[in-house]
């Protein structure tokens, strides 16, 4: 049960009493609960994949592709790519139902602090998927989080593929719907106010 909690442990959120827990439970709810967990978690490895043009979770098809659902969808706007940093961040996108074009997911941030360097970033993969002559890349969306790691991002792939005559924009921030002026910080106005449109 040890083992069981400790890989439990290395999921995100979950703590090493978290994970004692949820080991407990999989001994005490029965053989049923537990088998069918694992039989689930062994289907999950042997049919997910990423995606091999965007990133994305893909199920494999019965080739053995990987392209996930948005990637197949003929109705997406191919000239325009949105660059995520994590899956989470495109599905969060895909729920606003903003978002009319395709994805590529980096799959991590641009961060000196943590030794990531713009050599650990799918740069190359990412130049290429922008170049291809079947669906090419009018603008690129950089969609990454307002933070300092997430800005160095930004303005690395504003650098790489503006030098390819790519449009790069980047969402806008400023204060989240039904917020209080009151509790925004500093930062957080100032990119409001500079994000202004016309209105009325």
């Amino acid at each position: 049960m040890s083992r069981v909690a400790q890989l439990l442990a290395r999921l995100p959120g979950v703590g090493e009493k978290t994970a004692q827990r949820f080991a407990l439970f999989l001994v005490t709810a029965g053989e049923d609960t537990a088998r069918e967990l694992g039989s689930e978690l062994a289907e999950l490895c042997d049919h997910i994949r990423p995606c091999t043009r965007c990133g994305h979770i893909a199920e494999l098809d019965d080739d053995g592709r990987a392209l996930c659902a948005v990637c197949q969808d003929s109705r997406r706007d191919g000239a325009l790519l949105c660059v995520v940093a994590r899956v989470q961040d495109l599905l969060a996108i895909e729920r606003s139902g903003a978002m009319r074009g395709r994805y590529f997911v980096l799959g991590r941030l641009l961060s000196p602090l943590e030794g990531v360097g713009a050599e650990e970033l799918p740069l190359e993969a990412l130049r290429a998927r922008v170049r291809d002559p079947e669906q090419p890349v009018r603008e690129v969306l950089v969609a990454t989080p307002p933070s300092v790691d997430g800005e160095a991002t930004a303005l690395l792939l504003a650098r790489e593929l503006g030098a390819m005559g790519i449009q790069v924009t980047r969402i806008a921030s400023g204060v989240p719907h039904g917020g209080d002026l009151e509790f925004a910080d500093q930062v957080t106005l100032g990119r409001a106010i500079e994000g202004r449109k016309s209105f009325g």
